[in-house]
């Protein structure tokens, strides 16, 4: 049989979840391929990126489950179900297409993140206008897929910096302000990561490689979303640090009270959130490598022009 498209992957995939175990990823390629009774060959069909094209179905298949909150994840490549899950597979559905899932508030998070509009409301469910070959012309169709990719490996990203111990993620921020052109060397930079006692970094970074101007800088692994007491207890640690300028930087998010109140203070504060902070992480090449690239190529007029 041919290859299926992602959206027939979901409810067998769902269901390999249901027994309560958790599955790693690279196991769910091989029990869903004699599911499907696919051939050797459809196996190692590839995309031209050189990929395999079945297992890319099946990751975007358990990543459309993962992102309605039918799975979480455990760790990298390995998932199991939730409560949620387990209630949508007792049902025995058909189908789990993306209009469906609409019906999951994460879902609909999601996929507004990556640009798709919802055009239409039945009851609970909101239904997302997704990009069609005949609906966009060719460079739309890949600025749209580009977006989607991207917001997929910024929530991917994010989701393993949660998980990470404080060493690990107080070496991140460092690789990342090193990357931006902050601190100088590393082992001047090094010098931002003194003790916190709150899974963070606490401390002050050379804005550029001379030390012209120092930065204040924290930096908290937390989950609970940061207030306006935190950037208030912020902004007063600025002048004991001989800064004018502070960085705020959290995996979670900040209250709009705190935003506010960031943009009311006399001294230069930016805030980073979990978001923003995976966005960067991808800017910078932090945590992510390139895995293909795709030119696009145009007729050079002059060329042909006449002498």
């Amino acid at each position: 049989m041919p290859i299926p498209e992602f959206n027939e992957i979901k409810v067998p995939a769902l269901q390999l979840y249901a027994d309560g175990n958790e599955h790693r990823l690279s196991d769910v390629y091989g029990i869903l391929a004699k599911t499907f009774q696919l051939t050797p060959e459809e196996l190692v069909d590839p995309l031209p990126s050189g990929n395999s094209r079945w297992r890319n179905r099946v990751s975007w298949a358990c990543l459309d489950l993962l992102y309605a909150g039918l799975l979480t994840r455990v760790k990298r490549g390995l998932y199991s179900i939730t409560e949620a899950g387990k209630q949508e597979a007792l049902g025995n559905p058909k189908s789990l297409h993306r209009d469906y899932l609409m019906k999951f508030p994460k879902f609909v998070e999601f996929m507004q993140k990556t640009g798709a509009k919802p055009v239409a409301a039945t009851g609970d469910s909101v239904q997302i206008q997704e990009f069609e070959g005949n609906a966009k012309p060719p460079l739309e169709l890949m600025a749209s897929a580009h977006k989607i990719l991207a917001e997929t490996l910024k929530k991917e990203v994010l989701d393993l910096v949660k998980e990470m111990d404080p060493l690990r993620f107080e070496k991140l921020v460092l690789d990342l302000l090193l990357a931006m052109g902050y601190g100088g060397s590393r082992t001047e930079a090094a010098n931002l990561t003194k003790a916190s006692h709150d899974e963070g970094i606490d401390g002050v970074i050379n804005e550029d490689r001379l030390g012209l101007d120092v930065i204040y800088v924290q930096a908290k692994r937390w989950q609970q979303t940061v207030g306006r007491k935190e950037i208030q207890s912020f902004v007063g640690a600025l002048a004991g640090q001989q800064a004018n300028k502070g960085v705020f930087i959290t995996t979670s998010e900040f209250a709009q009270t705190a935003t506010n109140y960031a943009k009311q203070v006399s001294q230069k504060v930016i805030l980073i959130d979990g978001d923003r902070l995976a966005d960067l992480m991808t800017q910078y090449n932090i945590g992510v490598t390139l895995r293909h690239s795709y030119e696009i190529k145009h007729v050079d007029g002059d060329y042909f022009e006449n002498e």
